[in-house]
């Protein structure tokens, strides 16, 4: 990653903290509404990779990257079909803000496997639940079927911010138990510490969401 391009990388995730920070806010000041507390925490920069020399990865690192990717890119589906479709405005806040963090990590890893030799999974897979690269089911822990993807996009209002908030919860979860197997089994430096990043800020996520719903 080159200098200007990791610049933008922290800025971009500078703006993630900021609307994590106004999410918080406005949750602590309406205690007594049922959706009461929202947020993302920063990601530190450490995600970003500058070219990588051959040997320092192992498959651990590939699968992860591989896996994680339209790992995210549904997540940032999720996160566009909240611009129009919920009610909740901390529901749209906490949306964009895991679109602002997901879409650079998506370039990141996209940019470790093409230095490594490896396919970058094609662009629409994890988009609508379907896997259309037969990796199978490798990597893709908490990703939404098919069937969930039609009921989230068909939904709206209240309905679509339970619906959101209860399938990204699952999402989530299944993103940490993979960047949790990559912190144990990887080896490419960068790439474990973005697992890091990813175990610390879905879960705080995940709180975050669950609060919103009312669970906490």
């Amino acid at each position: 990653m080159t200098a200007h391009r990791f610049a933008l990388r922290r800025a971009a995730l500078a703006v993630t903290a900021a609307t994590a920070a106004a999410v918080l806010a406005a949750c602590g000041s309406q205690e007594s509404s049922p959706a009461g507390h929202g947020g993302h925490d920063d990601r530190p920069a450490a995600s970003s990779s500058a070219p990588v020399s051959a040997g320092s990865h192992n498959a651990a690192d590939v699968s992860f990257a591989q896996g994680m990717i339209p790992h995210h890119r549904q997540a940032v589906v999720m996160a566009e079909m909240a611009e129009t479709r919920a009610a909740s405005q901390e529901v749209k806040d906490l949306a964009a803000a895991i679109r602002k963090a997901q879409d650079p990590e998506i370039e990141t890893m996209s940019g470790w496997l093409e230095s490594w030799g490896e396919q970058v999974p094609p662009k629409d897979e994890g988009t609508d639940g379907t896997d259309h690269s037969g990796h199978g089911s490798r990597g893709m822990s908490g990703m939404m079927t098919p069937e969930e993807m039609a009921e989230l996009e068909e939904s709206s209002g209240q309905a679509f911010d339970t619906a959101f908030l209860e399938m990204m919860i699952e999402h989530h979860k299944g993103a940490v138990a993979m960047a949790e197997d990559q912190k144990e089994n990887g080896s490419h430096g960068p790439a474990k510490a973005m697992a890091d990043d990813i175990i610390t800020a879905q879960n705080a996520e995940i709180d975050a969401m669950e609060k919103l719903l009312g669970r906490k």
